[in-house]
């Protein structure tokens, strides 16, 4: 089993192998537009912009599981991030990332890469797993850890040590 066995969905409705990511550094994020966090999306933005011409893909999964912070659609949230925050990196159908109900990626990432103290469940909106060219789930990131803060993490997976 990799990342690139799974299938979802994108906020447009369409099916997307995460198969078309190969060869590409992944950093997968649980996104809510009304929460303490959201204005991480400006610094994801910004890493996306700075890097994505060198294989590094954002892919954010909207989630309504913490105290209801992504209540809208995925046609409001779309249009909420777009002309909020510019967003341009791929965002996705909205998802639980906890529970019986949780998306088979995020049981898939939570497995892979730990929390603290060897929880798995996500704590909160904006938790980001960082995965390599190969498909390995290297590195998770806690919701308060800034965009700017993992941009050395990001530069070391892209372009080697």
């Amino acid at each position: 089993m990799s990342i690139y066995d799974f299938n979802v969905t994108d906020i447009h409705g369409r099916h997307i192998s995460l198969s078309k990511y190969r060869d590409k550094v992944l950093l997968i994020v649980n996104v809510a537009s009304k929460c303490g966090f959201t204005p991480q999306y400006e610094g994801l933005e910004k890493l996306y912009r700075t890097y994505k011409d060198q294989g590094f893909i954002i892919l954010g999964f909207p989630c309504n599981q913490f105290s209801e912070q992504e209540p809208g659609s995925d046609k409001e949230i779309f249009a909420y991030c777009t002309s909020t925050y510019n967003v341009s990196f791929e965002m996705f159908s909205k998802i639980d990332v906890n529970g019986e109900n949780a998306a088979p990626l995020n049981k898939y990432l939570k497995k892979e890469q730990s929390g603290f103290l060897g929880t798995e469940s996500i704590k909160w909106n904006f938790t980001k797993f960082l995965i390599d060219r190969k498909g390995n789930v290297i590195d998770r990131y806690s919701p308060s850890t800034k965009p700017s803060s993992i941009e050395k993490d990001i530069k070391k997976v892209l372009f080697g040590p």
